[in-house]
């Protein structure tokens, strides 16, 4: 490297180099200021971008977007750093001659967190329009070699959310013998969130280890379209690229004319000792991008009535008993589910599209959200149950799925082509007998104002559960989905009280932007006690524990231990409490009492901790599952612990914060459980002896 061109910037919890010489400006070391140094090849930093325009080709990368032809010829013409309300910044400005093409590369890191965020921006200073093709939001070389990597990705399925599975980088980056050839293999793991839909199929995110060091590189790209992530190798060494919708990947192209610009999707890197030391350093981060607001301190309970009890079939007769039950049991929210603006009976399964039947019913005709008179007659309607809820002490909530309008919806025929995604030649988007609307148009989003102004303004809603159960990679997609973060802050800017849940039938749109402006997230669908569990010990991967909503629906047909263990999985994240608490005896509405009082004498703790997992991130199949949460600065720890099957009942749970110290062990939430073993402390790990499965523990641990 040329030293009068390297330049070093950064702070006290990370450092980037950069080798920014005429020819081609290079990332050459992203890293903690303790990590060691280790040696790397010239050509195994990759440019800072990557881009390619409609005529410009791929380079020797072929089919992936590394190494481009254009992003080799981008010159260094300008860098300025600045720091302000926290955060450092740098933008390093790139110019491509031949083309008009400027390229603005941002990255900004918050003071004293190991977390790089970065987008890039592109202008036309040209004479003739550009058509971009993809476009990195970051792209980092000089990582350690494949042999010595792992790579981690988390399948994220309807039901079956946050499920970590790892291999070896090697597996899929094969050793093609560059000594032979003169460069490295195309073959490494990649992949792709498709449509509006993001986290369906896998978390936009990834990370990287290294098996000798522990070091750990973790990643997230912030797109609630779509997105794509590759690894592979680079001259013996590893490079990570992401970047938000491609051409080849995702069908999208955006038109640059002269004097235009786009800025890409962002994306963040953390790093870490170890899996959990980066998650840390990317929660912290998390909490500081996303919009501020009283919930995230808070953490009141939410009771809603849909999961396992009223499924999307509510009515004032219904609804009173629940309402007077949650409020005894402790609840500080009511949400009533889908299912308030039906007239015409059934739909199609209600606030979670659990139900695949067709016609009939409700579903296709959404759009107006206006209350039904047949579930709600009588004076005042649904207001009269609104009002019930606010007697009772509770904030009153909706559901809504405010992108669509059913097909045989009046709106469908009142707004204009234009309010709504269209494909190629203008062809309206239609998904299960509904269309989309489009926020980009002013329409869409008068029709969205109008709706949540009236139901949050004149009825006095404070929750609103904001629910998607369509999915599509329809042009436009993108813009649409900056314009619906952009409706929803200016709903919260006029509405600052109101919380917002984000749920995409489940956790199918469980991405950093619409966590960066939501309130809360939905974790799953899942209606099975027992297969919950891994769920929710993983959910912090993806969501802030203050703001993973995890279902807890006792029944009054259930054993005292079987109640005790579906309020105990959501102790340690946002308890979403449902089931028929209007049918329970006093005793066993005491035990829900009890459990949220333990919730409420921790929840303070609860949004400033971080977690870990000291048996590791859990497994689907695994009998026991393990989640902690440190608090730091209180020196306070958290472990729950569930036993799903039969397996070991004796679990060493190993804390290393507290290793070495002398610990005071309080079990909480055992009103309920069969006698507890022995629970002890000896001086690295937690050591219990759980009951018979179904159970589960909830201990802190304080020196």
């Amino acid at each position: 490297m040329t030293q009068e061109y390297r330049y070093r910037w950064g702070h006290s919890a990370l450092t980037a180099d950069f080798d920014l010489n005429s020819r081609t400006p290079r990332l050459v070391r992203l890293a903690r200021p303790d990590d060691a140094e280790f040696k790397t090849n010239a050509e195994a930093a990759l440019p800072l971008v990557d881009v390619t325009l409609l005529g410009q080709g791929t380079g020797w990368s072929g089919p992936r977007f590394t190494g481009t032809a254009l992003g080799q010829r981008l010159a260094h013409r300008a860098h300025h750093a600045a720091y302000g309300d926290g955060w450092h910044h740098l933008t390093v400005q790139l110019r491509h001659p031949a083309s008009g093409l400027t390229v603005f590369v941002e990255y900004s890191s918050p003071d004293a967190v190991p977390v790089l965020r970065t987008r890039v921006r592109l202008r036309n200073d040209g004479d003739a329009p550009l058509t971009v093709r993809s476009v990195s939001s970051l792209l980092l070389g000089a990582l350690p070699s494949p042999d010595v990597l792992d790579v981690h990705r988390a399948r994220n399925d309807w039901l079956a959310e946050c499920r970590w599975y790892a291999e070896e980088l090697r597996e899929s980056v094969p050793d093609v013998g560059r000594a032979f050839h003169g460069h490295d293999g195309r073959a490494g793991p990649r992949l792709a969130g498709r449509g509006s839909w993001p986290t369906d199929g896998h978390l936009a995110m990834g990370a990287l280890t290294d098996r000798r060091e522990g070091r750990c590189w973790l990643w997230q790209i912030e797109s609630a379209a779509s997105w794509l992530w590759e690894a592979g190798e680079a001259d013996h060494h590893t490079y990570l690229s992401l970047s938000g919708p491609t051409a080849d990947d995702h069908q999208w192209r955006h038109v640059l004319d002269p004097g235009a610009e786009f800025t890409s999707e962002y994306a963040a890197i953390a790093l870490g000792d170890g899996f959990d030391g980066a998650l840390a350093a990317l929660t912290t981060y998390r909490r500081l991008v996303r919009r501020p607001h009283p919930d995230h301190d808070r953490l009141p309970v939410v009771f809603n009535d849909y999961m396992n009890t009223l499924m999307g079939d509510p009515s004032t007769e219904k609804l009173l008993p629940l309402i007077d039950a949650a409020a005894e049991a402790g609840a500080e929210y009511f949400c009533v589910d889908a299912g308030w603006y039906d007239d015409e009976g059934a739909g199609r399964g209600g606030g979670e599209g659990r139900d695949e039947g067709r016609g009939g019913g409700w579903w296709d005709s959404v759009g107006a959200w206006l209350p039904s008179a047949r579930r709600f007659p009588g004076p005042g309607g649904l207001e009269a149950v609104l009002d019930r809820i606010r007697e009772r002490g509770m904030v009153p909530g909706l559901w809504l799925e405010p992108e669509v309008v059913g097909v045989r919806s009046p709106l469908a025929a009142e707004l204009p082509d234009e309010a709504f995604l269209r494909h190629e030649g203008g062809v309206r988007v239609t998904e299960q007998g509904r269309h989309q609307l489009d926020l980009t148009h002013p329409d869409a989003r008068a029709h969205l104002d109008r709706t949540v102004d009236r139901i949050v303004g004149d009825w006095g809603v404070g929750y609103l559960k904001l629910d998607y159960n369509i999915t599509t990679s329809a042009p436009g997609l993108l813009a649409h989905t900056r314009a619906w973060l952009s409706w929803l802050s200016a709903v919260l800017d006029r509405h600052p009280g109101l919380v917002v849940e984000n749920c995409g039938s489940g956790g199918l749109r469980m991405d950093g932007a619409s966590l960066a402006v939501t309130q809360l997230q939905s974790t799953s669908d899942q209606q099975d006690m027992l297969r919950y569990p891994p769920i929710a010990a993983a959910a912090p991967t993806a969501v802030p524990p203050e703001q993973g909503a995890v279902w807890a629906y006792p029944q009054p047909e259930f054993t005292d231990e079987e109640i005790a263990f579906t309020l105990g999985t959501a102790l340690l994240g946002r308890v979403h409490l449902s089931g028929h608490l209007d049918r329970m005896t006093s005793r066993q509405l005491d035990l829900v009492r009890d459990a949220l009082l333990t919730y409420k004498g921790i929840r303070s703790d609860l949004c400033r901790s971080v977690p870990f997992w000291p048996l590791g991130l859990p497994g689907w199949g695994d009998a026991v599952v393990a989640l902690g949460m440190r608090v730091p600065f209180l020196d306070t720890t958290y472990v729950l612990v569930w036993r799903r099957a039969g397996g070991d009942p004796e679990v060493a749970l190993p804390v290393g914060n507290l290793a070495g110290r002398e610990v005071e062990v309080d079990i909480l939430h055992e009103a309920a459980v069969s006698p507890v073993g022995p629970v002890e402390w000896d001086g690295a790990a937690l050591r219990v002896t759980l009951p018979e499965a179904p159970s589960v523990l909830l201990v802190r641990l304080a020196p």
